[in-house]
């Protein structure tokens, strides 16, 4: 039997567990071109959010359908093929549903995987996957850091937060991290290195928190948040800094909140870069043989928030939004 994980709802503002529902089927049949894949882990990703409202859809994904299998990244394993260019025992990375099984005719987002996997499958999935990836991307192609620089990144405890700022530390910065609890602070510094951290609630305002972590001021913000995040990090923008828009999760579902001081992005000559790291597809060896040595080296940690069972994939899609996850968050099927 195929397992999947369906919406059963729209999701109002942040989701939660019961926007979610398990559906069972017969696992479909093979015909001439496709190829069926056992799905070993799914990665969740917060940016999936975007596409699960009514006419969401877009040039990158279609909005996602009520009561159809939830558009995700999956690690997979061919068991099955009629398709000349899949083989059985073939490992990808994928732009799969949230199940437990695929049937796919090879115009999906496919990313092979090594024939022999030197690290723990589910590293694929984070450091070695799109999150890890889209860490270095932004910060080798874009942020640059120097030894003279101070780094921001805002959601620093997830997926993409907690390797970025260890690219930026191998590059020499300082590194402050945005973060929503002491808990995720204090592990932010005492275990990944990061040389201070500023929460994102307190008595003082989350610029004059930035301030006061980042006195000479910030050089790059990396952002994985977005809104009065953003606004914030702008404020205290060194003159030509540059910042990087990987994510806006704070935006994600709900009516965002748009920086109210983006005259300072011309003041004080900002530059700014968006980015989507699938468009570097033909790049992923590239950025995986260096991650894969920093990981080798023992330089880069890869922390990660598991869960076991897809009875599990909607809380853990939840736990994103609410702060649970201390690095990458994956579900082991």
């Amino acid at each position: 039997m195929m397992r999947s994980v369906v919406l059963a709802r729209r999701p109002q503002g942040n989701p939660v567990e019961a926007d979610f529902a398990l559906s069972e089927a017969p696992l479909p049949t093979v015909t001439e071109g496709t190829f069926l894949t056992r799905n070993d882990f799914i990665s969740l990703d917060a940016g999936f959010r975007n596409w699960m409202n009514e006419d969401s859809g877009d040039e990158v994904l279609p909005a996602m359908a009520l009561n159809e299998p939830v558009m995700g990244l999956v690690l997979a394993e061919v068991i099955e093929s009629q398709h000349v260019d899949y083989q059985v025992g073939d490992k990808l990375m994928a732009r799969f549903s949230w199940q437990t099984h695929t049937l796919s005719d090879g115009t999906d987002f496919i990313a092979r995987l090594p024939d022999t996997l030197e690290f723990n499958p589910s590293a694929y999935m984070g450091v070695l996957g799109d999150t890890g990836m889209s860490a270095y991307f932004g910060m080798t192609d874009i942020a640059k850091p120097t030894e003279q620089d101070c780094v921001l990144i805002s959601g620093a405890g997830g997926a993409v937060g907690t390797i970025a700022g260890q690219i930026a530390k191998l590059c020499g910065a300082r590194v402050v991290g945005i973060v929503g609890s002491q808990a995720k602070a204090d592990w932010l510094c005492n275990t990944l290195g990061y040389d201070a951290a500023v929460l994102r609630t307190g008595d003082a305002s989350l610029s004059d928190a930035i301030q006061a972590a980042c006195p000479d001021g910030v050089d790059v913000f990396f952002d994985n948040v977005g809104g009065q995040t953003l606004e914030a990090a702008i404020t205290n923008m060194n003159h030509r800094g540059r910042l990087v828009l990987c994510g806006a999760i704070s935006g994600y579902g709900v009516t965002p909140h748009g920086p109210g001081n983006l005259f300072e992005l011309i003041t004080k000559e900002l530059s700014v870069e968006g980015f989507m790291t699938h468009f570097r597809h033909e790049r992923y060896d590239e950025a995986r043989d260096q991650l894969s040595t920093w990981l080798r080296e023992g330089a880069l940690q890869s922390p990660e928030h598991r869960l076991v069972g897809i009875e599990n994939v909607g809380k853990a899609f939840a736990d994103l939004f609410a702060g649970e996850n201390f690095g990458k968050t994956i579900v082991e099927l």
